[in-house]
């Protein structure tokens, strides 16, 4: 009865704030943040989390890593660019020096201060995508290039976030080197037997009215045994669940299953992983004595200076002009997935304090309310003539 009754307010909490978010025109993801900040111990202390609610999050930071896998091209990862490739290094290199000097001046230790490094190298491409569609540009060349640079940097911030975890935290005796050879020839493995099995499988269906409900148990069977395979290996789960969405993301043709995954994904787990997020955020520490609150301005603004500035200098230098290099700068900006993962993380393994989690709680709020507002500011500067679009250079296909 308790679990139950937890979990109707977590459920109400972030139904009603989520809708009045969307009444707004603001961001849902924050409606599910703040519903879980107002319901947690530090503000009104009615919900009380649970064995299994906590697992329920812990399925859904799965599934939100698996959805953000799922948007990636591994066909279209191997057409980078020079360009692309040169962007994404300056968008990443540079605002990971920023969040690792940032910590290391707050008297963070090394580890910590990498975190917040690696957490200012990704964006949000669930946000990215939405809004630039919306202003009919994704399937431009600028578009094309903000999505690639994007992917890019949100794969490597996992893979170093991986490498810290293993670092501080190792699930396997095997050596580094060795570690990721064995993980890279699973995901080939995967990426190779997934395709053959599911063909075996559904060759004796046919047309059988019971096909697609099949096919959606089956891609969720796959999910787990791929994160339990990666487990096995020794890599921490929502890393799993990432890779197993790049293994699929090739496999998953059918739109309507797309959205079948989508609806269900963060129609029921994904938001209680926001709301349990918002839960254990501690605000009162801006109410304390000490430097929460500048330390949480000081992230924010580090964060997002530093990746519109080195957007705008890698667009410039791919010889974008000044407006598509703001657009460029402002897309880079939103931070959610990559972001709410190393909180969770954090939180569990001890390696950040209620302070440093509640800052970066706030960055991934902020961040994801200020970027789309600035990348519609910039849309309607950077729209082109039909004529002028160059040719596809990243990883989603033109619509035909």
């Amino acid at each position: 009865m308790e679990d139950l009754l937890s979990f109707l307010i977590l459920i109400a909490a972030g139904l009603l704030l989520s809708e009045l978010f969307r009444r707004f025109h603001l961001p849902y993801v924050l409606g599910l943040i703040v519903a879980g900040i107002i319901i947690g111990p530090y503000v009104l202390d009615l919900f009380e989390s649970t064995p299994a609610i906590d697992f329920i999050g812990s399925v859904g930071l799965v599934f939100l890593m698996f959805m953000a896998g799922l948007e990636v091209r591994i066909s279209g990862l191997a057409k980078l660019s020079r360009p692309v490739a040169k962007l994404s290094v300056i968008n990443g290199l540079v605002p990971f020096i920023v969040g690792f000097l940032l910590g290391i001046f707050f008297g963070y230790d090394p580890i910590p201060s990498a975190l917040l490094g690696i957490i200012f190298i990704s964006s949000s491409i669930a946000i990215i995508i939405p809004t630039l569609e919306s202003n009919n540009l994704i399937h431009t060349r600028l578009g094309k290039t903000i999505v690639t640079a994007t992917v890019f940097e949100d794969v490597f911030s996992l893979i170093m976030l991986s490498i810290v975890l293993q670092l501080v935290n190792p699930t396997t005796n095997i050596p580094l080197p060795l570690f990721y050879f064995l993980v890279f020839t699973a995901v080939i493995l995967l990426r190779i037997l997934i395709p053959k099995v599911k063909r075996l499988f559904f060759y004796h269906l046919g047309k059988r009215e019971t096909k697609f409900e099949q096919e959606l148990l089956f891609i969720f069977a796959i999910l787990i045994a791929a994160v339990v395979v990666f487990e096995i290996l020794g890599m921490h789960s929502i890393i799993a669940g990432f890779f197993t969405g790049l293994v699929l993301s090739d496999s998953i043709r059918s739109p309507i299953l797309r959205m079948k995954l989508h609806a269900i994904s963060y129609g029921i787990f994904i938001p209680v992983f926001f709301i349990v997020i918002g839960a254990g955020t501690d605000i009162t520490v801006f109410f304390q004595a000490g430097n929460a609150l500048i330390l949480t301005i000081a992230i924010v603004a580090g964060s997002i200076i530093s990746k519109f500035a080195s957007g705008w200098v890698g667009g410039r230098l791919n010889n974008f002009n000044s407006d598509e290099s703001s657009l460029i700068g402002a897309s880079t900006i939103p931070q959610l997935s990559t972001t709410l993962a190393v909180v969770f993380v954090g939180l569990e393994t001890g390696l950040l304090d209620h302070t440093l989690v509640t800052a970066m709680v706030v960055l991934s709020v902020v961040t994801t309310f200020v970027g789309p507002l600035l990348i519609n500011r910039f849309c309607p500067k950077c729209k082109l003539p039909e004529n002028k679009n160059q040719p596809p250079a990243g990883l989603i296909k033109k619509k035909k």
